[in-house]
């Protein structure tokens, strides 16, 4: 297996991709080519088929594995790959995990961690809601285990939307620790069940794109409308407290511009907007600074408006 991130220019590669993209195209006088997004989990690699009609092009699809061979090339400061054949690949030729990002962490560790912060919840409705997908739904378990916390920015890795509800936890457990005003069982029950509309946002890998749900409703409100299936199922279920758990999924944004459809009105929901921001923020550095391989200045990044720089550690 050659991953994307270790070629070279100058290389010839026979190697198995997924196809993440295809787009058919013309140059400007009129001859077909076509566009291709090549992924594994360690980046993506746009491909060229500058004679799709030729007999070493086999039928193939967007989603699927494929087998190519060409060469690697640089255009425009970036590589690319010429590609001369291409063969759909067989089930038994590859292992889907090359094929995605994912968390270096170990995921059942993690998903193990986050049930010993449930079993701390003594509300016992808070507890039933929070366990209503995280120990009884073996469908929701499986996928949450697998997603990812966003198409792109932060935790955008298979893994990931777990790997962002433990460290908000985590984070939270601090708080509570150092402010009492804090009430501890309804800060953990809605920081684990904070982004669980994700889990229906976005799709699952390879595509990680936005579903119909996730472009019309987004992952509030999907989250919001998942806890309320939850509060319905346990009688009994106090109304204050049913909507000071979702006023928290509701504000965990905490900016009307950034998404949220109010802003924290709770010292839970406005604890849960810091942690959720700040776990965000330092795994986007995280992620940046590990992509950057060369000098201590990155550039002007947008997202944090500023000329970033690494220190030595």
């Amino acid at each position: 297996m050659r991953y994307i991130k270790t070629l070279r220019e100058g290389e010839t590669i026979r190697n198995i991709y997924l196809c993440k993209g295809k787009r058919s195209a013309e140059t400007r006088n009129g001859k077909p080519y076509d566009n291709l997004i090549l992924q594994d989990k360690t980046g993506t690699l746009d491909g060229k088929v500058w004679d799709p009609n030729s007999g070493g092009i086999a039928d193939y699809d967007e989603k699927d594995f494929i087998e190519v061979y060409g060469e690697i090339i640089s255009y425009n400061n970036n590589l690319q790959m010429n590609i001369k054949q291409i063969r759909k690949a067989q089930e038994d030729e590859y292992n889907p995990a090359d094929y995605m990002p994912t968390t270096d962490k170990s995921t059942e560790g993690m998903y193990e961690s986050l049930m010993g912060y449930i079993k701390q919840i003594q509300n016992t409705y808070l507890r039933q809601a929070v366990e209503y997908y995280f120990v009884n739904d073996a469908a929701f378990i499986k996928k949450f285990k697998a997603h990812s916390a966003a198409k792109s920015v932060h935790h955008s890795f298979s893994g990931g939307l777990l790997e962002h509800t433990l460290s908000v936890v985590r984070f939270c457990e601090y708080m509570v620790s150092a402010y009492p005003i804090l009430n501890k069982d309804l800060l953990y029950a809605s920081a684990i069940c904070h982004d669980i509309g994700k889990t229906k946002e976005l799709s699952t890998f390879p595509d990680n794109d936005y579903t119909d749900d996730g472009q019309l409703l987004g992952h509030i409100v999907i989250g919001v409308e998942m806890m309320n299936d939850a509060i319905r199922s346990i009688p009994g279920f106090p109304d204050r407290l049913a909507s000071e758990l979702k006023h928290c999924i509701v504000a965990h944004h905490g900016e009307l511009e950034y998404g949220s459809p109010k802003k924290p009105a709770l010292a839970e929901a406005m604890a849960l907007n810091f942690a959720d921001c700040t776990d965000a923020k330092m795994q986007t550095l995280t992620e940046i600074f590990k992509d950057k391989n060369t000098g201590d200045w990155l550039g002007y990044n947008r997202m944090f408006e500023t000329n970033l720089r690494k220190t030595v550690i």
